[in-house]
């Protein structure tokens, strides 16, 4: 990446990082262009320079943040795999990551979770795909497990993914508002103990699933 591109990038992080803080605590509708730009410390044709409005700004937003998340979650199941984990610690690895993730982003979370139960919004097609992609990757392990006779074959694997991603961020938030006197470990260690008792039961071949 050139020095150009690398400085448009740093650019449009602060935009997406003034933008997540004010419509997290405004809403969308009350927020400004004007206010981003002075939040990120930019003039107001730099937001347009870079986005065409602030639709899009919010759209790309949703693509940058969830993006980032989808990452730290394939990260942390590529660096189970690597080490020679098996693909139930490589979900509990993801959990963590997610916690992780949400700890750092927790403005871009409470937005990303809101919105998606919201149903007239212009971006609505794209929060359904980058949420998918993020799903997918933990479906992938999934599927492997499946395979590799960890998880047993009874197990929804889509409706799976999806709650254990929505578990993550649902209790991270709960964290977050109202027991930050928590350690990430202690959150951690009860999420992983719902996924060992609730998912990860071992099929046996003498006794099948238990």
């Amino acid at each position: 990446m050139d020095t150009q591109s690398t400085r448009r990038q740093a650019t449009r992080t602060k935009l997406y990082e003034a933008a997540v803080t004010l419509i997290a605590e405004q809403g969308f509708s009350a927020t400004t262009v004007d206010e981003i730009a002075e939040r990120a410390g930019v003039a107001k044709g730099t937001v347009y320079y870079n986005f065409k409005s602030k639709t899009e700004l919010f759209e790309e937003l949703l693509r940058h943040g969830v993006g980032l998340l989808t990452a730290s979650l394939r990260t942390a199941a590529d660096e189970t795999a690597a080490r020679g984990g098996t693909r139930v610690e490589a979900l509990d690895a993801m959990i963590r990551a997610g916690l992780v993730f949400i700890d750092r982003y927790p403005a871009f979370t409470q937005l990303y979770v809101a919105e998606l139960w919201r149903t007239n919004r212009a971006w609505q097609s794209t929060l359904l795909v980058v949420r998918q992609e993020a799903v997918a990757v933990v479906e992938t392990v999934l599927r492997d497990a499946v395979a590799n006779g960890e998880l047993s074959e009874d197990i929804d694997i889509p409706l799976t993914a999806a709650a254990l991603v929505g578990m993550v961020l649902v209790a991270a938030l709960d964290w977050q508002a109202f027991q930050r006197e928590r350690s990430i470990d202690d959150v951690h260690a009860a999420l992983s103990r719902l996924l060992h008792g609730r998912v990860g039961g071992r099929r046996d071949p003498d006794n099948g699933s238990r």
